[in-house]
């Protein structure tokens, strides 16, 4: 380990001297831990399963048929893990009425909610700036095709 890096999990703090270069948080630090419970996280959330349960999930409360309909290209077994995770989290609240059959819904938490807003602002941006993306896919699309025929 590193000198003047803390050993906790839960605290993923820079190394001492290199606060000054990337002001409270150095990125790199984080990145490379994998003990680190905000890489854990990030990892988690930043998942596009996730994301798009979570999207939804604001709207309403959703069944697990549901979303599994909604939800395009989602395995059955990938959208257990993924709402399971998020309930380990405390994103997502599951319950269970008892009837028969049962009947099991999932909506977000407060937690969730908070992450919601978060979310919504990276799709904003998304939106925003599709078409200067779609224009810097089609430059790059066009340099690596020039690249290539130079090379053969």
């Amino acid at each position: 380990m590193e000198e003047g890096t803390l050993k906790s999990p839960s605290h993923c703090e820079v190394t001492i001297g290199q606060a000054d270069e990337y002001g409270d948080t150095d990125p790199y630090q984080w990145d490379t831990r994998e003990d680190c419970e905000v890489r854990q996280i990030l990892d988690r959330i930043a998942d596009k399963w996730s994301l798009l349960v979570i999207a939804l999930l604001d709207r309403r409360v959703w069944r697990f048929s549901e979303l599994r309909r909604e939800i395009d290209g989602i395995s059955q077994r990938m959208l257990t893990v993924t709402l399971r995770q998020l309930e380990r989290d405390g994103l997502v609240k599951r319950t269970v009425h008892p009837v028969v059959p049962p009947r099991v819904e999932y909506e977000l938490t407060a937690l969730g909610r908070t992450l919601h807003t978060t979310i919504r602002s990276l799709v904003t941006w998304t939106e925003s700036h599709q078409s200067e993306i779609a224009e810097a896919r089609a430059d790059y699309d066009v340099r690596e095709a020039a690249a290539a025929e130079t090379a053969a």
